[in-house]
């Protein structure tokens, strides 16, 4: 990756992994773009920057000439739980923005990075020990989105040779950007409110398991995805990849080792509960790790401490 054009890049993942890759490659190399400009945004003030609708096919393949970038990471998209609220707006920002961005990758002949995630896989799906390769059948929106995107960056490598890389993200948790309307977000709203509040009210069941990652470890997992010789990879859909499998409980209980007094209840909401319970409880790694040697550094413990230290002088 020499010059590197980021959509979405004022989002969750985005803010951090263009600052990361800005201190890695230098701020010049990396472009970011954003549907809105947001004034005082690090990301905005911090190296170049461009206002992009990624509907806009025009507009998205000029700015990839103009800074003749080799590298088009794409993560402008509706979340699961918004996605679920609009649907028909979801496809079409999700699955036009994508064809897009491959179709820029494709003139340009470019590296592709696209971010699928857990919700791809569905009711029928093993939970635990989820294989690289298996039953795909998911019942929102925002999985049939990532399903079908997966299959795109398929078609798009094996017909015109586009040099198309991805990961399954499990729920991600940040120190940096607040979630956008995701199934998980609980696993980063509880961490202000304990700091805030003391308390925090669950919209998830106390024993929901779920694949989580802590965000330092998903942006190194971009980064070395992107690295790695395109001759080791097996899939050019998406990597099944994860830190740790949680529970609300779980994390409750490791916040509450640090601030004793913190108290959690629960009210479920029973969309994002439908939701939760159609993806795996643990993915198997396996292939990410054998492939292209991913290997995450934060467990619960480790990221708890780290997520509270860095929280309070935020807040």
């Amino acid at each position: 990756m020499k010059k590197i054009l980021i959509t979405g890049a004022t989002g969750q993942i985005g803010t951090e992994l263009t600052m990361k890759l800005r201190h890695v490659y230098g701020a010049d190399h990396v472009v970011a773009s954003s549907r809105k400009k947001y004034d005082g945004h690090e990301v905005v003030e911090s190296g170049p920057f461009e206002v992009l609708d990624v509907l806009d096919f025009d507009n998205f393949l000029n700015i990839a000439k103009k800074y003749e970038v080799d590298t088009v990471i794409h993560l402008a998209a509706f979340l699961s739980a918004t996605a679920e609220e609009k649907p028909l707006q979801a496809w079409k920002l999700n699955m036009d923005g994508l064809i897009n961005g491959l179709e820029v990758a494709r003139i340009m002949n470019t590296q592709f990075f696209s971010a699928s995630s857990i919700g791809a896989f569905g009711p029928s799906t093993p939970k635990v020990d989820t294989p690289q390769e298996t039953i795909q059948r998911p019942n929102t929106m925002y999985g049939i989105n990532k399903v079908s995107g997966e299959l795109l960056c398929d078609y798009y490598y094996n017909k015109y040779g586009v040099d198309t890389r991805s990961l399954r993200f499990p729920g991600l948790i940040s120190s940096t950007a607040m979630p956008g309307g995701g199934t998980t977000d609980y696993a980063v709203h509880i961490f202000y409110e304990a700091l805030k509040n003391k308390a925090y009210t669950s919209y998830l069941k106390e024993d929901t398991y779920l694949d989580m990652m802590y965000m330092p470890d998903a942006i190194n997992a971009i980064i070395k995805l992107m690295e790695a010789k395109g001759d080791h990879l097996k899939y050019r859909n998406a990597y099944n990849v994860s830190s740790m499998s949680i529970c609300p409980k779980d994390l409750y209980l490791e916040i509450k080792k640090h601030i004793p007094d913190f108290i959690m209840d629960y009210e479920i909401n029973t969309k994002k509960q439908k939701i939760a319970e159609s993806w795996p409880d643990k993915m198997n790694i396996s292939q990410a790790e054998s492939d292209w040697g991913f290997r995450p550094v934060f467990d619960l413990s480790a990221m708890t401490q780290d997520m509270l230290s860095k929280l309070k002088r935020k807040i």
